[in-house]
């Protein structure tokens, strides 16, 4: 990584030499600057952190620096980089929230693969500061699970069903004493998703469903069919995918996922509004969830 320490050296001179014609032009009388030809912008000079992060996470993503390596202590990063120690420092946590790095064993850090939670995390956060409404995402999810689950019938293995057929009996449970089976609901989409081997599919759908699927709580006490009509779509998908029949698989996921907007109508939860901004019910549900509105006093 010292042959990158050039790189990170020229960007901290151009900024510091951009800084110098500032002042260089102050100096300069009005009458003398106004015949000064031509006229330059500004250098857009990359903040030296930036081309700290920047320089190591091409490093990662070139294969230099392998998930597990360990990486230079702050001191010695600013060394061979050429910038002071708070520059490295700043330079390495940009690179821990992205997932890039980790901290093991105190305070060494070591080269790292962002976990699939966290980059559904940001992606959702993202979606929601993008406006999107519940009806965008569910249009997403029409595409992406019903071709989960075609794929996943081709896929699945043996352990993977048992996986499913105890998430199934938990939900029976659930449904049958009245309580909430929403995250039972997100496991299951999750595993038959993971069946597909697909870990693109996986990071594609996941952002939406974690936006979606927990609104399920608030139509539960509307509609007290919704659990068993739920039951039974996840046991068609299951016996499908036990069957290797793709095509019976995604069409009663495709019905799943139909079934889930009509509840949202049903319930007069509009689908039109954007996702409010704590990333689990629309803005204009709020209201109706009492129990919800408490616990944010």
């Amino acid at each position: 990584m010292t042959g990158k320490a050039e790189r990170v050296r020229r960007a901290v001179d151009q900024r510091n030499e951009a800084k110098a014609a500032d002042v260089g032009s102050a100096e300069i009388g009005p009458a003398v600057a106004k015949t000064r030809e031509p006229h330059f912008a500004k250098l857009k000079v990359a903040p030296a952190y930036r081309v700290v992060f920047e320089t190591i996470e091409e490093e990662i993503l070139s294969g230099r620096l392998r998930p597990g390596d360990r990486l230079p202590s702050e001191t010695a990063l600013a060394g061979q980089l050429g910038v002071n120690r708070s520059t490295a420092r700043e330079g390495l946590r940009l690179l821990e929230q992205t997932g890039l790095v980790r901290r093991e064993g105190g305070r060494r850090l070591f080269a790292a693969v962002p976990r699939q939670e966290e980059l559904s995390s940001r992606a959702s956060r993202a979606l929601v500061l993008q406006q999107v409404t519940f009806r965008e995402l569910w249009e997403v999810l029409m595409v992406t699970e019903p071709g989960a689950a075609a794929l996943a019938a081709e896929r699945i293995g043996a352990e993977q069903i048992r996986a499913l057929e105890d998430n199934l009996a938990r939900t029976v449970e659930a449904v049958e004493l009245g309580r909430s089976f929403t995250q039972l609901d997100i496991e299951f989409h999750g595993m038959v998703t993971e069946a597909t081997g697909n870990p693109a599919w996986i990071l594609a759908r996941e952002p939406a469903a974690l936006l979606l699927f927990p609104a399920a709580d608030l139509m539960m006490p509307q509609l007290p069919q919704s659990g068993h009509r739920l039951v039974e779509a996840h046991s068609r998908v299951l016996a499908a995918l036990k069957s290797g029949e793709a095509r019976v698989a995604e069409d009663w996921m495709r019905k799943h996922i139909v079934d889930f907007r009509r509840g949202y109508e049903m319930a007069g939860i509009s689908i039109d509004v954007p996702v409010d901004r704590e990333g689990a019910l629309p803005e204009t549900a709020r209201a109706k969830d009492p129990v919800r509105v408490r616990s944010k006093a």
